[in-house]
């Protein structure tokens, strides 16, 4: 439970009758009332002590009510102090020039008990309410400062492990390539040797698997380059067509292993985009590797460029089964998700294409063609 605070009022009036009418008037457990008898004693005692509320006669000798009431309004320290001006006047001007020089009620004389308890009562409630929004924002303030530097620890972790992580999948990824290049080549050597038939399928079935966990290594690594933010961006104008022609050189063993035919189709030759070419061909070829993986023999894949309603589309499609209905509707979700959560079956490499893409601002759509066969399309903005 809060405790309540005592407010400190201070009554300022030349007559000492008046000071003891006004006291008995207000006297309360949760009030402390102190008093002075002219304008320059009051000013000394704001300025050594803090009170809510102020009752001040306007006719007193020295300064008067008026001056008084000005000259704590003019001190920031003071200022927000009410005042109800005491008086003896009912005069409209005299009520009138009190309000102009800050007071915010007044009360006339002789007191009436009920009407100044109701005033009194009314500004000291205001008094309250302020230093309960002031407490409530300040304590706010502290709680929202106390966060920040939470979330700024745990964005410093964050970063340190996403750092660690990135740095480990590196050196895994490194620490594979070194006895999987020995196993692809060991392979290569025993192939060229006289064995028999089903060896030579064993051999086979050892270079298929060493070439793919090559492949995951490196899909891992770039995702995780990716989501650490530490894969840079280089952006250049380089023509969709070279990197198509890139990215089926880079394939090429996949595709010359079930005799594919790979064909570009350019519906508006010679065009341009704002990429990273580098990224955009690993996206390509990560695409014709699906393709081909799920191709019979001697299948097709179009790599087709067109620009429609401001969007350069890439899309790579092959004439195989198409993608099943419920497979379908998994990758059009998967797609449009935020997090590259694959489910079982999707793979790593449509996460990481669709990482890529959305470093440049892109992003990726699935779907079968009409005439059978599946189409993943790479979709760009166009710059210029």
């Amino acid at each position: 439970m809060i405790e309540k605070k005592k407010n400190n009022l201070l009554i300022v009036d030349d007559l000492p009758k008046n000071i003891q009418i006004l006291g008995r008037l207000l006297a309360s457990a949760d009030r402390n009332i102190a008093y002075a008898l002219n304008g320059e004693d009051a000013l000394r005692l704001l300025s050594e002590n803090q009170f809510d509320l102020i009752l001040l006669d306007i006719m007193m000798p020295g300064l008067n009510g008026f001056e008084v009431c000005e000259a704590i309004k003019q001190n920031p320290q003071t200022a927000e102090i009410p005042i109800i001006f005491l008086t003896a006047r009912s005069e409209i001007d005299s009520i009138i020039k009190g309000f102009e020089v800050g007071a915010q009620d007044y009360i006339t004389k002789p007191f009436n008990a009920s009407e100044l308890s109701a005033r009194v009562k009314t500004q000291l409630e205001l008094v309250n309410q302020r230093k309960q929004l002031i407490d409530l924002n300040h304590n706010l303030e502290n709680k929202v400062a106390e966060r920040t530097v939470q979330l700024e620890q745990a964005n410093r972790q964050l970063a340190n492990l996403e750092k660690a992580k990135s740095e480990f999948l590196g050196i895994i990824s490194h620490e594979l390539r070194t006895p999987l290049n020995g196993i692809i080549g060991i392979t290569q050597l025993l192939s060229m040797t006289s064995i028999d038939p089903e060896q030579k399928e064993y051999l086979q079935f050892l270079s298929d698997a060493s070439k793919r966990l090559m492949r995951f290594s490196e899909i891992a690594l770039l995702i995780t380059s990716l989501q650490a933010k530490n894969q840079k961006v280089d952006l250049f104008h380089v023509s969709v067509k070279n990197m198509a022609e890139m990215a089926i050189d880079e394939m090429r063993n996949v595709i010359e292993e079930k005799d594919l035919q790979v064909v570009i189709e350019e519906t508006q030759p010679g065009l341009m985009i704002n990429v990273d070419s580098e990224l955009i061909q690993k996206s390509l070829a990560i695409l014709i590797e699906n393709a081909a993986y799920h191709l019979a023999a001697k299948g097709k894949i179009v790599i087709r460029t067109r620009v429609e309603d401001q969007f350069v589309y890439i899309d790579v499609c092959d004439n195989g089964k198409g993608f099943a209905p419920e497979l379908l509707e998994q990758l059009n979700q998967f797609v449009l998700q935020d997090n590259i959560v694959a489910k079982e079956g999707l793979g790593l490499s449509l996460a990481a294409v669709k990482l890529i893409l959305e470093a440049h601002s892109g992003s990726v759509a699935v779907s079968n063609n009409q005439d059978g066969g599946a189409c993943v399309s790479l979709i760009f903005l166009m710059t210029f």
